[in-house]
């Protein structure tokens, strides 16, 4: 799909919220891996209707597919046959929509969302996320190490992604959350143009934001637009996080005032205008959500 004056990649939005919508999954304990084990046909259902909505990259619902959520319940030792299941489930979805449609293996925190003082030890993290890049390997076409707080986090998941990078060539994108104040960095407070020099001996194929305010995400594009040629993008989430959050405690997300679906799309059509050729949502942005910005991009670049 074209966006203005360049091509732009539609992808797809908040997986674990729409999970829950359906009944599929819970907002505590194991979170989204809980429909690999109870719905995994539900899960099908959801990257078919984001498909559906105009979405070319969906991302595998491996997010808690980590050893933090799967200990709660005795099967932490089971990371690599549910990240294995949520790659083989959105190979199935891509491979039954229109040629074209991307999976992207989604590496995420090993510990909670946003808390770069929770990111666990290298010697930790790197032999973990090797497990899980190897185990969707044979199911993605790209990797997106996603909601990464810190350059360290980052810099652990994308050399699992570039190791399998060099031996089947798929694509190793990276993806900060960044602090809710534009300009101030991720959520460890580190640089943006520090993040993107820390990383840059890996040689990455695209650079992302997500899961934080739309006005942080659209002044990261625009910083990494002065520093690289490569595909920038970015998807914001719904909620106001609070400190300290994780996901079983007792603090409370709520959503974002005022940010519906036409401010989610103007975000987007912003972002593009910044530089970004990959646009999507992330926690609760939903497959409506998405159909209302293809449409936006198509109309905008006169083909709707």
């Amino acid at each position: 799909m074209m966006g203005r004056d360049r091509a732009v990649t539609v992808m797809d939005g908040g997986m674990g919220r729409e999970l829950i919508r359906r009944g599929a999954a819970e907002r505590t304990g194991l979170w989204s891996a809980g429909a690999l084990l109870k719905a995994p046909r539900t899960v099908v259902d959801v990257h078919r209707d984001f498909i559906a909505a105009g979405a070319m990259m969906i991302t595998t619902n491996s997010y808690s597919c980590v050893p933090s959520y799967l200990r709660k319940v005795g099967m932490a030792d089971r990371c690599a046959e549910l990240a294995g299941l949520a790659g083989e489930l959105a190979r199935e979805a891509a491979d039954g929509a229109d040629e074209g449609v991307r999976v992207a293996g989604g590496l995420p925190p090993l510990e909670e969302s946003y808390r770069a003082d929770l990111v666990v030890s290298d010697a930790e993290a790197r032999p973990m996320y090797a497990v899980l890049a190897r185990a969707l390997a044979p199911s993605v076409d790209a990797f997106l190490c996603e909601t990464m707080s810190s350059i360290r986090e980052s810099r652990n998941a994308a050399l699992a992604a570039v190791g399998i990078r060099a031996s089947r060539g798929t694509p190793v994108y990276v993806s900060w959350t960044l602090n809710e104040e534009p300009g101030t960095g991720l959520r460890s407070g580190e640089p943006v143009e520090d993040a993107f020099h820390a990383l840059e001996d890996l040689e990455l194929d695209g650079f992302l934001f997500n899961c934080t305010h739309p006005d942080a995400i659209e002044d990261g594009v625009q910083r990494m637009a002065t520093l690289t040629d490569k595909p920038t993008g970015g998807y914001p989430n719904r909620f106001d996080v609070p400190a300290n959050w994780t996901l079983d405690n007792q603090l409370v997300v709520r959503e974002r005032e005022g940010f519906e679906t036409e401010q989610f799309v103007l975000a987007a059509e912003r972002c593009v205008r910044r530089g970004a050729t990959l646009v999507g949502g992330c926690c609760g942005i939903s497959p409506e959500m998405i159909a209302a910005l293809t449409a936006s991009l198509a109309v905008g670049d006169g083909q709707g």
